[in-house]
Protein backbone atom coordinates (compact mmCIF):
# COMPACT_ATOMS: atom_id res chain seq x y z
CA UNK A 1 0.00 0.00 0.00
CA UNK A 2 1.47 3.55 -0.98
CA UNK A 3 -0.56 6.24 -0.45
CA UNK A 4 -1.72 8.16 -3.77
CA UNK A 5 0.43 11.26 -2.94
CA UNK A 6 3.17 9.10 -2.26
CA UNK A 7 2.83 6.93 -5.50
CA UNK A 8 2.69 9.76 -7.75
CA UNK A 9 5.67 11.59 -6.00
CA UNK A 10 7.74 8.13 -6.74
CA UNK A 11 6.51 8.11 -9.92
CA UNK A 12 7.63 11.87 -10.62
CA UNK A 13 10.82 11.35 -8.78
CA UNK A 14 11.52 7.88 -10.90
CA UNK A 15 11.45 9.67 -13.88
CA UNK A 16 13.82 13.06 -12.96
CA UNK A 17 17.29 12.90 -14.52
CA UNK A 18 18.73 13.71 -11.28
CA UNK A 19 18.35 14.17 -7.77
CA UNK A 20 18.44 17.28 -5.97
CA UNK A 21 21.70 15.85 -4.82
CA UNK A 22 23.46 14.77 -7.74
CA UNK A 23 23.22 11.28 -7.73
CA UNK A 24 22.46 9.65 -10.74
CA UNK A 25 18.75 8.37 -11.80
CA UNK A 26 18.19 5.10 -13.76
CA UNK A 27 15.29 6.51 -16.30
CA UNK A 28 13.44 3.21 -15.89
CA UNK A 29 14.02 2.43 -12.67
CA UNK A 30 10.99 1.77 -10.04
CA UNK A 31 9.84 3.35 -6.72
CA UNK A 32 11.41 0.87 -5.11
CA UNK A 33 14.83 1.81 -6.43
CA UNK A 34 14.19 5.44 -5.02
CA UNK A 35 16.85 6.09 -2.31
CA UNK A 36 15.97 6.36 1.22
CA UNK A 37 17.28 10.47 0.70
CA UNK A 38 14.56 11.11 -2.21
CA UNK A 39 11.68 9.00 -0.66
CA UNK A 40 12.76 10.34 2.96
CA UNK A 41 12.01 13.71 0.91
CA UNK A 42 8.78 12.66 -0.25
CA UNK A 43 7.44 11.76 2.67
CA UNK A 44 8.71 15.60 4.78
CA UNK A 45 6.59 16.94 2.00
CA UNK A 46 3.80 14.76 2.03
CA UNK A 47 3.71 15.55 5.99
CA UNK A 48 4.23 19.16 5.64
CA UNK A 49 1.20 19.57 3.63
CA UNK A 50 -2.79 17.90 3.36
CA UNK A 51 -1.42 14.96 1.32
CA UNK A 52 0.20 12.73 3.92
CA UNK A 53 -1.68 11.69 7.45
CA UNK A 54 -0.71 9.82 10.35
CA UNK A 55 -3.24 6.89 8.76
CA UNK A 56 -0.51 6.86 5.57
CA UNK A 57 2.10 6.69 8.05
CA UNK A 58 0.80 3.48 9.90
CA UNK A 59 -0.33 2.19 6.63
CA UNK A 60 3.78 3.11 5.35
CA UNK A 61 4.98 1.00 8.12
CA UNK A 62 3.54 -2.06 7.90
CA UNK A 63 4.07 -2.16 3.77
CA UNK A 64 7.96 -3.29 4.22
CA UNK A 65 10.67 -2.96 6.91
CA UNK A 66 12.15 0.14 4.74
CA UNK A 67 9.20 2.38 4.29
CA UNK A 68 8.85 1.09 8.14
CA UNK A 69 12.27 2.39 9.00
CA UNK A 70 11.42 5.70 6.97
CA UNK A 71 7.81 6.11 8.65
CA UNK A 72 9.86 6.09 11.85
CA UNK A 73 11.61 9.66 11.22
CA UNK A 74 11.39 12.44 13.60
CA UNK A 75 10.73 15.02 11.42
CA UNK A 76 7.79 13.33 9.99
CA UNK A 77 6.01 13.26 12.49
CA UNK A 78 7.59 16.68 13.68
CA UNK A 79 5.85 18.27 10.76
CA UNK A 80 2.20 16.38 11.42
CA UNK A 81 2.73 17.98 15.04
CA UNK A 82 2.53 21.37 13.71
CA UNK A 83 0.02 21.02 11.44
CA UNK A 84 -2.24 18.72 13.53
CA UNK A 85 -1.82 20.41 16.82
CA UNK A 86 -0.28 23.28 15.98
CA UNK A 87 -1.90 24.92 19.45
CA UNK A 88 0.23 22.57 21.45
CA UNK A 89 2.81 21.64 19.57
CA UNK A 90 5.39 24.75 20.18
CA UNK A 91 7.60 23.95 23.23
CA UNK A 92 7.79 26.56 26.27
CA UNK A 93 11.23 28.17 27.06
CA UNK A 94 11.75 25.68 30.09
CA UNK A 95 11.03 22.84 28.65
CA UNK A 96 12.47 23.52 25.56
CA UNK A 97 15.62 23.46 27.43
CA UNK A 98 15.29 19.51 28.66
CA UNK A 99 15.21 16.92 26.48
CA UNK A 100 11.89 16.39 23.96
CA UNK A 101 10.01 13.48 24.09
CA UNK A 102 9.71 11.39 20.88
CA UNK A 103 7.48 12.99 18.28
CA UNK A 104 5.53 10.00 17.31
CA UNK A 105 5.30 9.28 20.75
CA UNK A 106 3.69 12.62 21.80
CA UNK A 107 1.86 12.81 18.56
CA UNK A 108 -0.05 9.39 19.67
CA UNK A 109 -0.51 11.15 22.86
CA UNK A 110 -2.08 14.12 21.72
CA UNK A 111 -3.86 12.07 19.03
CA UNK A 112 -5.30 10.15 22.33
CA UNK A 113 -6.06 13.01 24.18
CA UNK A 114 -8.06 14.52 21.18
CA UNK A 115 -9.63 11.40 20.59
CA UNK A 116 -11.02 11.48 24.52
CA UNK A 117 -12.29 14.74 23.70
CA UNK A 118 -14.04 14.21 20.91
CA UNK A 119 -15.76 11.22 22.43
CA UNK A 120 -16.56 13.28 25.44
CA UNK A 121 -17.93 15.83 22.82
CA UNK A 122 -20.11 13.17 21.14
CA UNK A 123 -21.45 11.86 24.16
CA UNK A 124 -22.44 15.71 25.34
CA UNK A 125 -23.91 16.31 22.23
CA UNK A 126 -26.21 12.73 22.39
CA UNK A 127 -26.99 13.66 26.08
CA UNK A 128 -28.00 17.16 24.86
CA UNK A 129 -30.38 15.24 22.13
CA UNK A 130 -31.78 13.01 24.59
CA UNK A 131 -32.72 15.82 27.31
CA UNK A 132 -34.29 18.09 24.14
CA UNK A 133 -36.31 15.08 23.07
CA UNK A 134 -37.52 14.27 26.79
CA UNK A 135 -38.40 17.68 26.58
CA UNK A 136 -40.28 17.82 23.95
CA UNK A 137 -42.03 15.12 24.46
CA UNK A 138 -43.44 16.50 28.20
CA UNK A 139 -44.22 19.52 25.71
CA UNK A 140 -45.88 17.60 23.88
CA UNK A 141 -47.91 15.86 26.23
CA UNK A 142 -48.61 19.14 27.95
CA UNK A 143 -49.98 20.30 24.50
CA UNK A 144 -52.34 17.38 23.89
CA UNK A 145 -53.30 17.58 27.83
CA UNK A 146 -54.54 21.49 26.96
CA UNK A 147 -56.02 20.91 24.16
CA UNK A 148 -58.36 17.74 25.48
CA UNK A 149 -59.28 20.66 28.33
CA UNK A 150 -59.30 23.14 25.85
CA UNK A 151 -61.97 21.26 24.10
CA UNK A 152 -64.00 20.12 27.45
CA UNK A 153 -64.40 24.20 28.14
CA UNK A 154 -65.35 24.52 24.63
CA UNK A 155 -67.88 21.76 24.87
CA UNK A 156 -69.54 22.76 28.22
CA UNK A 157 -69.35 25.78 26.82
CA UNK A 158 -71.56 25.02 23.77
CA UNK A 159 -73.85 22.56 25.80
CA UNK A 160 -74.88 25.94 28.15
CA UNK A 161 -74.93 28.29 24.99
CA UNK A 162 -77.58 26.00 23.33
CA UNK A 163 -79.38 26.34 26.71
CA UNK A 164 -79.78 29.53 27.17
CA UNK A 165 -80.49 29.66 23.25
CA UNK A 166 -83.25 27.58 24.35
CA UNK A 167 -84.93 29.94 27.06
CA UNK A 168 -84.28 32.62 24.90
CA UNK A 169 -86.42 31.06 21.98
CA UNK A 170 -88.93 30.25 25.19
CA UNK A 171 -88.91 34.10 26.34
CA UNK A 172 -89.64 35.51 22.92
CA UNK A 173 -92.30 32.93 22.64
CA UNK A 174 -94.06 33.91 25.73
CA UNK A 175 -95.10 37.00 23.35
CA UNK A 176 -97.17 34.65 20.97
CA UNK A 177 -100.60 33.15 21.91
CA UNK A 178 -99.44 28.99 22.81
CA UNK A 179 -101.85 26.38 24.02
CA UNK A 180 -101.91 26.24 27.42
CA UNK A 181 -99.21 23.39 27.88
CA UNK A 182 -96.64 24.84 25.75
CA UNK A 183 -97.16 28.20 27.24
CA UNK A 184 -96.33 26.96 30.94
CA UNK A 185 -93.66 24.60 29.68
CA UNK A 186 -91.95 27.69 28.39
CA UNK A 187 -92.38 29.68 31.34
CA UNK A 188 -91.03 27.17 33.71
CA UNK A 189 -88.20 27.50 31.35
CA UNK A 190 -87.58 30.60 31.51
CA UNK A 191 -88.54 31.14 35.48
CA UNK A 192 -85.92 28.46 36.02
CA UNK A 193 -82.70 30.61 34.12
CA UNK A 194 -81.41 32.64 36.95
CA UNK A 195 -78.95 34.50 34.86
CA UNK A 196 -79.65 37.29 32.23
CA UNK A 197 -80.01 35.84 28.79
CA UNK A 198 -78.37 38.50 26.46
CA UNK A 199 -75.75 39.39 28.49
CA UNK A 200 -74.68 35.29 29.68
CA UNK A 201 -74.79 34.69 25.75
CA UNK A 202 -72.70 37.22 24.36
CA UNK A 203 -70.43 36.06 27.06
CA UNK A 204 -70.39 32.42 26.26
CA UNK A 205 -70.00 33.07 22.32
CA UNK A 206 -66.90 35.14 23.07
CA UNK A 207 -65.53 32.03 25.56
CA UNK A 208 -66.50 29.62 22.50
CA UNK A 209 -64.62 31.81 20.03
CA UNK A 210 -61.35 31.82 22.82
CA UNK A 211 -61.70 28.15 23.17
CA UNK A 212 -61.09 27.74 19.61
CA UNK A 213 -58.59 30.35 18.99
CA UNK A 214 -56.49 28.72 22.20
CA UNK A 215 -57.15 25.03 20.58
CA UNK A 216 -55.89 26.53 17.13
CA UNK A 217 -52.47 27.66 19.24
CA UNK A 218 -52.04 24.78 20.97
CA UNK A 219 -52.38 22.60 17.57
CA UNK A 220 -49.68 24.90 15.61
CA UNK A 221 -47.42 24.39 18.40
CA UNK A 222 -47.85 20.22 19.26
CA UNK A 223 -47.09 20.31 14.84
CA UNK A 224 -44.32 22.66 15.37
CA UNK A 225 -42.81 20.62 18.56
CA UNK A 226 -43.73 17.24 16.41
CA UNK A 227 -41.50 18.03 13.61
CA UNK A 228 -38.28 18.93 16.01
Amino acid sequence: YLPSYARTAASVAASAPQLSSGNSVEPNMSASDLPDELWARVLELGAASAALGFRDLCCLAIASRRLRRLSLHPPLWSALLSRDFPSQSQPSSSSSQQQQPDPKSLYRTKFERHKLRMAEARRRAVYEAEGRVVACRRRLTELEESMCAEGDRMKATAQELDSLERVRRASVALNVWQPQVVHGRQKQLVQQCTVPVDSRLSALHMELKVCKQQIATYKNAYVCDLRF
